[in-house]
């Protein structure tokens, strides 16, 4: 609790520094935009300095890894944004933290995202690009920055992790059912095994084409990872063995208040490691990963709400196919210019696998989980918020798991 304290303490020194530094940040603005041959060159440096703290019960949600029952985990997060005339567009993310998730790991940088943008055209009927970029699934992504999110966590389909492996494929449905067992039982133990629906924003490398026409918009993506692919698998590096993945989203927006998607996915889901453990004659990138998804955006005035709905099934040598499908609704209100509010339900369910004694049990707990966040914009600049998690899931005595995260962010 002292480390959330201290981290609160820090969090309100920045903003009152940065409430007497505001003009200072926006002079480093305009000294990290450079531009040549004439403004048809110009690139712009930015980022964001986050310092967040989570107090939770035992076990760590989500991609939480950490001993104890609370975390703190700075951020440093650079964007480079470089555009040639009005065709050419690169950007690089890089960043220094405790691990790509909330972790008690050591300080260590890495490069997130690299990508190179090309538009032919100047109405944006069609660009293609190419690099480590996120996913162009669903609608949460576009606003999965620590500035842009209402909450300090991501929806549930983003990061609740299930019973189901990608270093070795399953022999039965009992043993999946003893990975859930096992997960349920010593839920630290094998964390670092298991995967998710989507994995964040998922920064797998590989090439994409995107565009609109009218009130409809497209975008496609082949790749090296699977949605719900771990981070060490998103590097260019890690491409073959027939792993590829295949994605795409179609979009409507009949108005200016709605928009309307649908996602679909296909990709492999296990590593390399696996190929010991599944049929002869057969490659890990023969078993798939397959997603529906449909995603629903609404704004009026100070209201803003947005909903996912995930179906996804995983195939297993010699089971058949595990599904689980997972949704959300969020929503925020901006009650004054500095202050608003966020809310958003989640729930996941398991279907069904055979347990080895002529029955079929689902293959995991189904589960909801609420999350509230009032958040306070105190300038441009700096943002605060704290979010707040109640989770239940539906397995045997189990009381209602918390976690209470603070985020300051500061954006330069």
């Amino acid at each position: 609790m002292k480390r959330i304290r201290r981290g609160l303490f820090a969090a309100l020194a920045l903003a009152a520094a940065n409430l007497r530094a505001d003009d200072w940040v926006d002079a480093l603005d305009r000294a990290l935009t450079v531009s040549a041959l004439q403004d048809a060159f110009r690139a712009r440096l930015s980022g964001t300095l986050d310092l967040e703290g989570y107090r939770f019960s035992r076990p760590a949600p989500g991609f939480i890894d950490a001993e104890g029952g609370r975390l703190a985990a700075p951020r440093l997060t650079t964007f480079l944004d470089a555009q040639l005339g009005g065709h050419v567009y690169a950007f690089v993310q890089a960043r220094v933290d405790r691990g790509f998730d909330p972790s008690d790991d050591p300080l260590r940088g890495r490069l997130d995202e690299y990508e190179l943008r090309l538009t032919p055209w100047a109405d944006g009927r069609f660009s293609v690009q190419v690099g480590k970029f996120a996913t162009v699934v669903g609608n949460w992504i576009p606003r999965h920055g620590s500035w842009e999110n209402p909450f300090v966590t991501a929806p549930l389909p983003y990061e609740q992790l299930t019973a189901l492996w990608d270093t070795v494929a399953a022999r039965s449905g009992e043993t999946v059912l003893g990975w859930e067992r096992a997960a349920r039982t010593a839920p630290d133990a094998d964390k670092y095994l298991r995967l998710p629906v989507v994995w964040g924003p998922s920064y797998a490398s590989g090439v994409a084409v995107s565009g609109g026409v009218g009130r409809i918009t497209y975008a496609a993506e082949i790749k090296n990872a699977s949605l719900s692919s771990r981070p060490s698998e998103w590097d260019a590096s890690r491409w073959g063995g027939g792993r590829s993945t295949v994605s795409g989203r179609l979009g409507y927006r009949p108005n200016p208040m709605w928009s309307l998607g649908f996602s679909a996915s296909t990709g492999a889901y296990l590593r390399d490691t696996a190929e010991p453990t599944i049929p002869a004659g057969l490659r890990p990138g023969d078993y798939r990963q397959r997603v529906l998804a449909q995603d629903i955006g609404f704004a009026w005035r100070h209201l803003q709400v947005w909903a996912e709905a995930y179906e996804a099934r995983f195939e297993i040598p010699r089971v058949g196919e595990a599904a689980t499908f997972s949704w959300y609704i969020e929503a925020k209100y901006k009650f004054t210019p500095r202050f608003f509010g966020a809310v958003r339900w989640n729930e996941q369910r398991f279907g069904d696998l055979p347990d080895g004694n002529g029955q079929r049990v689902p293959w995991g707990a189904d589960l909801w989980r609420l999350d509230v966040a009032p958040a306070f914009r105190l300038t441009p600049h700096l943002q605060l918020k704290l979010q707040y998690s109640l989770q239940h899931e539906a397995f045997d005595a189990r009381e209602l798991a918390h976690l209470l995260a603070l985020q300051a962010t500061l954006r330069f």
